[in-house]
């Protein structure tokens, strides 16, 4: 398990973050599937494997190692978001940036997923903030993260964050890397 701080516990009025914990797996993959269903609705193939029960990222076995983090409706009593960040790259990292030895110093940014009763509010840019902001990691220095190079719309989402597209793999996906605050 990484050893971590939250610096900042709220994202913004009402939602608080905080690490996932077992008991939090239904909920959080219950997100997920509604997540992968309106990308569906929307033409979008992205995450639909979870619609079938494939998990390519192991969510309860990512609750499990501490990697997964929730952000919670304080007054609502429910699920806003998620968010995975590795700080041990997967499989997928490992071949998305394999032009890279740094990957000891970088944390992997997956499966960012907004409840659709909070989409429109902004809290996806706060999640992301808080993801280079709100959170400090021991030994980490950048955020790195991947989307499928067809989706522009997400595309402008990372570069307005401040996240340096770093290319695009053969595989048609785009990597974006972001330096981290120090502290």
């Amino acid at each position: 398990m990484s050893r971590f701080t939250i610096r900042e516990p709220w994202v913004r009025e009402r939602i608080q973050a905080e690490q996932a914990r077992p008991a939090d797996s239904t909920s959080v993959t219950e997100l997920l599937r509604q997540t992968a269903s309106w990308l569906q609705s929307k033409g979008s193939t992205q995450w639909s494997g979870l619609l079938t029960g494939e998990d390519v990222h192991g969510t309860s076995d990512a609750i499990a190692r501490g990697d997964v983090f929730i952000f919670r409706d304080v007054e609502a009593g429910k699920l806003a978001g998620v968010v995975i960040l590795l700080t041990t790259p997967s499989p997928w990292d490992l071949e998305l940036w394999d032009s890279v030895d740094d990957h000891n110093t970088a944390i992997y940014l997956h499966r960012l997923a907004i409840n659709r009763d909070y989409a429109g509010t902004g809290l996806g840019e706060a999640m992301m903030r808080w993801a280079a902001n709100g959170i400090h990691f021991e030994g980490k220095d950048r955020i790195r993260l991947d989307c499928i190079a067809t989706n522009e719309t997400l595309y402008q989402f990372y570069s307005s964050l401040g996240y340096v597209h770093q290319g695009t793999h053969p595989n048609g996906f785009h990597c974006f890397e972001q330096h981290l605050p120090t502290l």
